[in-house]
């Protein structure tokens, strides 16, 4: 049995029991309360509700509020009208309603025969406004939650300024690890940059309750980071693993220590629970159980080219005939702002130009594709398919080459950051098995470096490596039995997303569900009176 089965019949079977007492007071018979659908029928009798509230009682997840609105008003049929009485029944219902059963100072009364009770103003607003925090709550915890994209990581499949509710339901809803918090924000209190949101004092561990459907290939997913279990609070944009490589333990770990890029001190260094983690959105390319492999941008699931998505865009590299494409031009075509920056700063600065390129063509495919004079015109350019067949019969565009990291140039941020054994880039990656609950696998020291992580921090266990042997939990170890299923996540923008490329896996009690519908997007680039609202994206479903 699990722990939460464990808690849920903890507070269950003493508040059944209490409730058996409360029916005999009511002048039903106790054992009503055993049977399952008519006792629920009885209790609204006792508490004087109309009966068609027994729907909401069946409804999954709004069944947990009605729980506790019966609960409440059930502590009304005793007098208990206060409002530290109600709270005390609906925080500890396994103690209280024992208590309103079993004591013989605690008379049930209908309601013709209260005394009448009179609510001020000021209670009158506090029952409003904790019945619609605790009901919003519940529906954001099990149900949906709003959701904003404020990065570029999924375009043009998701855009920045898009809000969209996120389902619960869909994959199924989590119980929260950390249920203490304050209502209607994520892991910060508001005005702070530091102040927890959420104490620690009651941990509940991973549960999930049925879903509608699993994730399948090429669902667009909102999940919590997997990185973001560590963070460097003044430099949360980053990953803090990919700051301790570059800079080292120590220097992160100390907060008054300066990062060299950007002059800030590192901050002080906190750990956050899986649901207090942030939140991204990625589009799942590889579910548990395939083979992935990236050749050349074209992502392979288990030997077989994987469909691309319209929304697919990635960077090129672009020499115009002539005068660079104007800012006009660039916007018709659906760039960004941010894009169109991005093709500027190479087109104009021959400096910042000299730098990238530098960067860039010795390790592209495209190294020898471009002549001395031809350089002198070359930028870079970030297009979907659709806007790379408008520009290549473009009168201004002589050339238009997909810019594509070599095979076996190694990127130090690519996960599993072993350029030994794992020379891999972004565009050329694995094979990798991604695991799969149950799937068992032989582990040793070259293929440690993929599945670590999983083994010590997703699945909790220890870890070491002692006279060039493994070491699970002290004991020596050749093979791995996974417990969770784990998923391969990617943005839609290539060359531009922080994924699974950079910091691997994704757990499956990171998932948090499925996007519904895009109910407004706000265009960032334009005014209010030039069109700043995407009408046509409105309560539109993602792809």
């Amino acid at each position: 049995m699990t722990l939460i089965a464990i808690i849920t019949t903890l507070i269950l079977i003493p508040t059944l029991v209490g409730l058996m007492k409360i029916f005999e007071k009511a002048g039903y018979k106790s054992y009503f309360a055993l049977i399952p659908f008519y006792n629920a029928y009885i209790w609204l009798k006792v508490i004087e509700k109309p009966i068609w509230w027994i729907i909401f009682a069946f409804l999954p997840y709004i069944n947990v509020f009605m729980f506790f609105l019966f609960i409440v008003e059930t502590a009304k049929t005793f007098n208990k009208n206060l409002l530290w009485e109600q709270a005390l029944a609906a925080v500890f219902p396994f103690a209280y309603i024992p208590y309103l059963g079993f004591s013989k100072d605690e008379k049930y009364q209908i309601k013709s025969q209260r005394p009448e009770f009179k609510k001020t103003k000021v209670r009158e607003w506090t029952d409003a406004i904790v019945f619609a925090v605790f009901a919003a709550t519940i529906i954001r915890t099990f149900i949906f939650e709003a959701y904003t994209i404020p990065t570029p990581s999924m375009e043009k499949s998701m855009l920045v300024g898009d809000y969209l509710f996120v389902s619960k339901l869909s994959f199924g809803p989590k119980v929260p690890n950390t249920p203490i918090a304050f209502p209607f924000v994520h892991h910060t209190m508001p005005l702070s940059a530091t102040a927890k949101s959420y104490v620690e004092w009651i941990k509940l561990p991973y549960y999930r309750f049925g879903g509608f459907r699993e994730i399948k290939n090429n669902d667009i997913v909102v999940f919590n980071y997997p990185d973001g279990d560590t963070v460097s609070l003044n430099h949360q944009n980053q990953s803090y693993y990919t700051l301790v490589r570059r800079f080292g333990w120590s220097m992160v770990n100390t907060p008054t220590a300066i990062n060299p890029q950007t002059q800030i001190p590192f901050g002080p260094v906190v750990a956050r629970p899986v649901d207090k983690r942030e939140n991204y959105i990625k589009r799942c390319i590889g579910i548990a159980g395939d083979s992935l492999q990236i050749i050349n941008q074209d992502v392979y699931i288990n030997g077989k080219k994987a469909e691309t998505k319209e929304g697919y865009q990635t960077q090129y590299f672009i020499v115009g005939k002539n005068n660079s494409l104007t800012g006009n031009e660039l916007q018709e075509l659906g760039l960004s702002m941010e894009e169109i920056e991005t093709y500027y700063n190479f087109a104009r600065s021959d400096n910042y130009r000299n730098e990238m390129l530098n960067y860039y063509l010795p390790y592209s495919t495209c190294d020898s594709a471009f002549t001395k004079e031809q350089i002198g015109r070359l930028s870079v350019i970030n297009i979907s398919n659709e806007v790379y067949a408008k520009l290549k019969n473009h009168p201004n565009v002589e050339r238009l080459e997909k810019l594509t990291f070599k095979k076996g140039i190694v990127s130090d941020d690519i996960f599993p950051y072993d350029g030994i054994n794992y020379p891999w880039n972004q565009d050329n990656f694995g094979p990798i098995y991604i695991p799969k609950a149950g799937a068992s696998i032989e582990i040793n020291l070259t293929n440690l470096p993929l599945y670590r992580r999983i083994i010590e921090k997703y699945e909790n266990n220890s870890l070491q490596i002692l006279n060039n042997q493994i070491l699970i939990n002290n004991k020596p170890a050749t093979h791995y039995t996974f417990k969770m299923n784990y998923y391969w996540m990617m943005g839609d923008n290539r060359h531009n997303s922080a994924d699974s490329r950079y910091w691997g896996f994704v757990p499956e009690d990171h998932i948090v569900g499925s996007p519904a519908f895009i109910w407004l997007s706000m265009d960032k680039d334009r005014s209010i009176t030039n069109g700043k609202i995407r009408f046509s994206r409105m309560f539109s479903i993602p792809n």
